[in-house]
């Protein structure tokens, strides 16, 4: 019994920070949604940052999967959106984060680290994959390009749900403005592609256009 309380104190947590905002979102809202006392909810969690932090760690797990890159062979435009949209699933999913991560992070030296880890990550796995386009005759691109169009890869996913609020376009974000930044990023390469690759990416592209 205790560790479904755990579960499902994490799963509220997740689902009240996503659609109110972590800092709009105390320990005692939390148990008041569960029905639970605030004393049941601090046997389990210390306080709202350790929720947090388990929270984070399962977006960690997560990305960390999402970035794994094809082993064994080259890459193709089909790995690409495989990867993004698994990347973009985990962003929705723990969407939180992204929405007030500078507040989130500003106050926790130890998921600051680990954020930057998993950027670290994602730009070494970006760069490998853009890399192995360039090697598969997909894409031309000098090393420079290559370096500079993984940084912009991040950047774009990394700020699409601030990008979002700020331009007001909806009050929440939905999983189709989502879909979006997938879009906004794959079009980052397209310069980039060979005559018949660039063809096959707006092609596939259609299907997110709005």
């Amino acid at each position: 019994m205790s560790k479904q309380t755990r579960e499902r104190i994490l799963e509220t947590s997740l689902a009240m920070f996503n659609a109110l905002g972590e800092p709009n979102v105390t320990t005692n809202h939390i148990a008041d949604e569960l029905g639970i006392s605030p004393g049941n909810l601090y046997y389990h969690y210390r306080n709202k940052d350790d929720i947090v932090e388990r929270l984070f760690a399962r977006y960690e797990a997560r990305m960390d999967q999402a970035l794994l890159v094809p082993e064994g062979r080259l890459p193709n435009l089909e790995d690409v959106w495989l990867q993004l949209h698994l990347v973009f699933e985990c962003m929705w999913t723990f969407r939180f984060l992204y929405r007030d991560l500078v507040d989130i992070l500003s106050r926790n030296r130890k998921l600051k680290q680990r954020f930057a880890r998993i950027l670290t990550r994602a730009a070494s796995s970006a760069t490998g994959v853009l890399k192995g386009l360039a090697e598969a005759g997909i894409l031309r691109a000098t090393a420079d390009e290559i370096r500079a169009t993984a940084e912009n890869v991040l950047l774009v996913a990394t700020f699409w749900l601030n990008y979002h609020a700020v331009r007001g376009a909806r009050p929440e974000a939905t999983q189709e403005d989502l879909t979006q930044g997938i879009y906004q990023v794959m079009l980052l390469i397209a310069p980039f592609l060979r005559d018949a690759e660039r063809l096959h990416l707006n092609t596939l592209a259609q299907a997110y256009r709005r």
